[in-house]
């Protein structure tokens, strides 16, 4: 006995398939359904990784950078501002629209993750076999910033993915824009929006023009590259390039563009800049900006260990300015505190400037551009005066480096034994950068260098002829305590260390110490050289307009008491 079934028809693909196409086309479904399952795998894998992010940290924005002496003491100076904040209502539409144009187009329509863009930016970072291109849109770049992910991988891009995703679900369009105009760099000390319109333009945000919206922008991409401060040409040239995506999108048209990039660019003086709150702080906050590089930077709340000895700097400070109000007193000049009514101009009074560096390593242990920082922030220790008298210890080292007999007291006897090009030749090498007579009158000090120059050439002659590269930071570490940067440094010889000592005689010894006091002919400059057995001092007395200060003697007796006042530290 028989049972008939009734033959079960091929399905639909079969039967317009041929039959070697039918192995494949199974095979093909198979592997669509492990694909299927790995990719749920995955997703759920990184939605449970994403949720162990603590999302209140987005709208927790990093403190500024803090900056700290060798000994771990924070530094702080009056007039310092911490990290400004702007609401939604600070932005003006233009900035929100150059924004979208150079970063995000299709921000207020996207769930955080623009898929177009993504895809683009994936076949693209195939074909280079590497993460040349990244596709972030501002929520992704938000995430990214508030959890310190900064290395380039697929595992990181999912995760960002993952949490930008969770970001969107959290906040609305608005707030994240904020967040984010809030939290990054800009460069120039500048934390968030406001600080950069603070520090760029000099107002509020609410108040930038069109043209400085578009190039605080434009600084995004590159805020060490493109600020305006150091770059002014490629700044306007990132403002342009936003100017023109605006007519792209249809947000603005070329006429409007043209009138835009006409605007003239009024950024604010270095003199003016809210960031900067002493002398040393300034320094230092520029040598920041030339070391890090902007991933680095766009963290925030940075901690910077400086080789800055606050104790020293103090008390050289201090005994500066009671050696200089001495002088005032018996030359009845104008005090500080009368010269600030006239809008615009230099205080006139004296000022003086000093350097002190490690000798061994190069590092700036003291600071000081000035008098009165508040007053006037132009850095003295990087203007060049006449040395005079000064100068004496590199023609006496150049003079030992040729096997010549240094004679004390008598720089031009011992210099005319070499020669001024070798004493030129020799006063570089130790840091010294010119420019210098081609004639005798180089030996009697008609030359000009900067107190930092001469505290440089000052530490190479006190390390055996050993120049070391002069820095202020010691060591860079970001929001979680991560050393991101430390300085290593940087010698190279100079001289022999048997000329460096031989130049060395030239300067009087006292506790422990050897100085050297002296003023040039005109008795405009006046100058301090003070060699320890750790640092290496320079100190400059003087106008900033050149005018003579007191007869030379009394220069000398003024600089001798100060010497003595400040021991052998």
């Amino acid at each position: 006995m028989s049972t008939w079934r009734p033959i079960t028809p091929p399905p639909f693909w079969q039967r317009w398939l041929p039959n070697w196409l039918h192995g494949l086309v199974r095979l093909l479904f198979q592997l669509s359904i492990i694909g299927v399952i790995i990719l749920s795998v995955i997703i759920f894998f990184y939605f449970m990784l994403a949720m162990k992010f603590n999302l209140d940290e987005v709208a927790k924005l990093p403190s500024g950078t803090t900056f700290y002496d060798r000994k771990g003491i924070e530094i702080t100076a009056p007039g310092g501002q911490g990290h400004q904040l702007v609401t939604r209502n600070d932005l003006p539409k233009f900035l929100v629209d150059s924004l979208r144009a150079r970063e995000d187009a299709r921000f207020f329509e996207h769930h955080g993750i623009d898929v177009r863009g993504l895809l683009r930016a994936t076949v693209r970072n195939i074909k280079d076999r590497d993460f040349t291109q990244g596709a972030s849109t501002l929520s992704m770049q938000l995430a990214r910033n508030s959890f310190k992910m900064k290395q380039k991988s697929l595992h990181r891009k999912l995760l960002e993915i993952a949490l930008t995703l969770r970001v969107e679900s959290r906040y609305t369009k608005d707030e994240i824009l904020t967040l984010y105009l809030n939290r990054i760099y800009f460069g120039a000390g500048a934390d968030g929006i406001a600080q950069a319109a603070r520090i760029y333009f000099g107002k509020s945000t609410r108040d930038l023009s069109d043209g400085e919206c578009a190039m605080i922008v434009g600084i995004i991409r590159g805020p060490h590259v493109f600020s305006p401060f150091r770059n002014l040409s490629a700044a306007i040239e990132q403002r342009n390039q936003t100017l023109t995506r605006l007519v792209t999108m249809g947000i603005i048209n070329k006429a409007r563009r043209d009138n835009i990039a006409k605007e003239p660019v009024r950024l604010v003086t270095e003199d003016q800049r809210e960031t900067q709150t002493s002398y040393a702080l300034q320094a230092v906050r520029r040598e920041l900006d030339s070391i890090l590089e902007d991933d680095d930077i766009q963290l925030g709340g940075l901690s910077v260990r400086t080789s800055l000895d606050a104790s020293w700097q103090n008390r050289l400070e201090n005994e500066l300015t009671r050696a200089v109000e001495d002088l005032e007193h018996e030359k009845s000049w104008t005090h500080p505190t009368e010269a600030n009514h006239v809008s615009g101009t230099e205080p006139m009074y004296l000022q003086y400037a000093a350097v002190t560096t490690d000798i061994r390593t190069g590092e700036t242990l003291a600071l000081i551009g000035g008098r009165n920082y508040s007053d006037s922030r132009f850095d003295r220790t990087r203007s060049s005066r006449d040395l005079g008298s000064a100068f004496e210890p590199f023609v006496a080292a150049a003079a030992a480096e040729r096997g010549k007999l240094v004679l004390p007291g008598k720089p031009v006897q011992t210099g005319r034994q070499i020669g001024p090009a070798e004493v030129e030749r020799l006063a570089k090498r130790c840091g010294i950068a010119g420019p210098f007579l081609p004639t005798e009158d180089l030996f009697r000090g008609s030359v000009a260098a900067t107190p930092q120059e001469m505290s440089v050439g000052l530490a190479t002659l006190g390390n055996q002829g050993k120049r070391a590269k002069p820095h202020l930071i010691r060591e860079i570490r970001d929001a979680t305590d991560e050393v991101i940067y430390v300085t290593k440094p940087q010698l190279s010889a100079a001289l022999s260390p048997a000329a460096a000592l031989d130049a060395t005689s030239v300067l009087q010894p006292f506790a422990g110490t050897r100085c050297f006091t002296g003023s040039t002919g005109s008795e405009r400059d006046a100058w301090t050289l003070r060699l320890g057995p750790n640092g290496a001092t320079a100190i400059w007395l003087g106008f900033d307009k050149p005018t003579v200060i007191a007869p030379e003697a009394r220069l000398k007796a003024l600089l001798v008491e100060f010497v003595q006042r400040l021991g052998n530290q």
